[in-house]
C-alpha cells in the first residue's frame, strides 16, 4: 500500500505532536505530583521554548533553501560565531574594546545589524560561488570554509569575547509584545517563515531552487542558470544566517568567536525532521519550523527530567535517522509509482 503525498506533508505535524505527548509523560511519570507537568504547558515555558527556537530557526530557514537544491552549508555555525563577532565590534566603533559611553546609538547599532548579515551573505557568495563555478562538492566546500570563518571570527576578536557597551540589541530577544507577550525575536522568526514560504511557493527563484534539487540536469536543459541560482541561494543563506547570529548576539549581549560549535548539525537537523531531504527537491518553511520546535521541546523537556545533555543528543540523532529513513521511503514510493 502506497502511502500517500499528503500523509508525508503532514508527518512534521504528527512528529511534533507526538514528541509533546512522549514529554508530558515522562514529565508525569518523573514527578507524579503533576507540578512539572503544570510548568512545562505554562505560558512562561511556552514563551522560553518559542524563544530558544528563534535562532536555529533563523539559520534553518537558509539551510532549507540550500537543501532544496541538493546542497549543504556546513560552515553556519561558524557564520554565526563571526556574526556577532562583526556585530560587537561595530557597536565599538571598530574596536575589540568597549568604549566609554553609556549607551551605543540605534546608527551603531543599525550599522552592526547590516554588517553582521552583510558578512554572512559574503560568505555565502563565498560558499555558492566556489562549490558551482569549480564544480566542488559543497560538503567538501562547506567543511573548509567552516574552519575558515571561525578562524577569521577569532582573528577579529583577538580569540576572547567582546564585550560592548549597553545597546538596543542586547534586550531585542526580551522586548514583549502585546501579544502572548513573547520577545520581538520570535516575531522576526514568524516573518522570516512567511517570506521563505512566499519564496519557495510563488516566486519564479522558488521553482528553480525545487527544479535544481530535482534534478540539476533537467533544470540546465529547461534554460536554467543553475551555477548563479546556487550562487544567489547560498547568499540568501547568508542573509538568514547572519539574522541569526545577531539573534546570538542579543541572547548573549557580546560577540564570541567560539560559540556555535556543532550547531549547524542542529540546524540540518531541523530541517530534516521537518521533512527536508538531504536529496534535494523538497522541504518547507513551515516543516523547518516544526524541526526547530521540536528540538526546542526536547531540550525543554531534558531540563524537566535532570537529565544529561547526551540524553538529548541521542534523542535527536535518534529522530533524524527515522527522518531520513522516512524520506527515503518516500522516494522509493515514487519510483515504484
Amino acid at each position: 500500500m502506497k502511502i500517500k503525498p499528503f500523509l508525508y506533508r503532514v508527518l512534521p505535524f504528527v512528529g511534533l505532536i507526538f514528541v509533546v505527548l512522549v514529554s508530558l509523560l515522562a514529565i508525569q511519570i518523573n514527578d507524579p505530583s503533576g507540578q512539572d507537568v503544570a510548568n512545562f504547558v505554562s505560558l512562561d515555558n511556552i514563551r522560553t521554548v518559542l524563544i530558544q527556537t528563534v535562532v536555529v530557526g533563523l539559520a534553518a530557514l537558509g539551510m532549507t533553501l540550500v537543501i532544496i537544491s541538493a546542497g549543504i552549508d556546513l560552515s553556519v555555525g561558524s557564520q554565526i560565531a563571526l556574526a556577532t563577532v562583526v556585530f560587537a565590534v561595530v557597536v565599538n566603533g571598530g574596536s575589540v574594546t568597549a568604549p566609554d559611553v553609556d549607551r551605543a546609538s540605534w546608527l551603531m547599532v543599525g550599522l552592526a545589524v547590516a554588517a553582521a548579515v552583510g558578512v554572512c551573505a559574503l560568505c555565502g557568495f563565498f560558499n555558492g560561488y566556489i562549490s558551482s563555478k569549480f564544480r566542488i562538492v559543497p560538503f567538501i566546500v562547506t567543511l573548509g570554509t567552516m574552519l575558515i570563518f571561525r578562524g577569521v571570527a577569532k582573528w577579529i576578536a583577538g580569540g576572547e569575547a567582546v564585550r560592548t557597551p549597553p545597546n538596543a540589541a542586547q534586550g531585542f530577544m526580551d522586548y514583549d509584545v502585546p501579544v502572548l507577550g513573547i520577545g520581538v525575536g520570535f516575531y522576526l522568526l514568524i516573518a522570516a517563515i512567511v517570506v521563505t514560504a512566499v519564496l519557495l511557493r510563488r516566486t519564479v527563484l522558488g521553482r528553480y531552487i525545487y527544479a535544481i534539487g530535482s534534478s540539476e540536469n533537467t533544470a540546465r536543459l529547461c534554460g536554467i542558470a543553475v551555477e548563479n541560482q546556487k550562487v544567489l541561494i547560498y547568499v540568501l543563506c547568508g542573509v538568514f544566517t547572519g539574522l541569526a547570529g545577531v539573534m546570538q548576539y542579543a541572547f548573549l549581549s557580546s560577540g564570541n568567536p567560539t560559540i556555535a560549535v556543532g550547531l549547524e548539525l542542529n540546524i540540518i537537523a531541523a530541517v530534516v525532521i521537518g521533512g527536508g531531504s538531504l536529496s534535494g527537491g523538497s522541504g518547507s518553511a513551515m516543516g523547518t519550523f516544526i524541526g526547530a520546535l521540536i528540538m526546542s521541546i526536547l531540550g525543554s523537556t531534558c531540563t524537566m527530567l535532570g537529565a544529561e545533555t547526551y540524553v538529548q543528543e541521542i534523542t535527536i540523532g535518534t529522530i533524524v535517522i527515522v527522518a531520513v529513513g522516512i524520506d527515503r521511503l518516500k522516494h522509493l514510493e515514487r519510483f515504484k509509482a
